[in-house]
């Protein structure tokens, strides 16, 4: 994966913001829009592709393109940093390969305090009843 390809295969949308601000909410387009048509990158190999597709699915729109935005901050420059890092995590973790999971074993010395301590509470109760004639 080649960073500065990637970067360059970004698409960046200034609109105007909502929320508070006052008139410079009126004024200035401060809200940034991230856009990335995977299907026309060549930053990623096929596999990597098919894996950010699957990873993506809910997130990407029926062009196949990822759509992010960000309106935190009254400074579009900010806002603009803030969508861009908000990318590369979650390209960093749509990228990261899951382990499997081992299945654990009950460990025999669990298995066995399990059933002395039912025995246990069992001749308690037994205990509390009359004896049988």
């Amino acid at each position: 994966m080649n960073l500065d390809q990637l970067k360059s295969e970004l698409i960046y949308k200034a609109v105007r913001s909502s929320g508070a601000g006052g008139q410079n909410v009126n004024k200035l387009s401060t809200k940034v829009i991230l856009l990335f048509d995977l299907a026309k990158s060549s930053a990623f190999s096929q596999e990597q592709k098919e894996q950010l597709q699957l990873r993506w699915a809910n997130r990407m729109s029926s062009e196949g393109i990822l759509q992010l935005s960000c309106d935190e901050s009254r400074s579009q420059l900010k806002n603009k940093t803030l969508v861009t890092q908000r990318f590369f995590r979650l390209l960093e973790s749509a990228l990261t390969v899951a382990k499997a999971r081992k299945p654990t074993k009950i460990p025999r010395s669990a298995i066995e305090k399990r059933i002395k301590n039912k025995r246990w509470s069992s001749e308690i109760k037994a205990s509390r009843q009359k004896p049988k004639l």
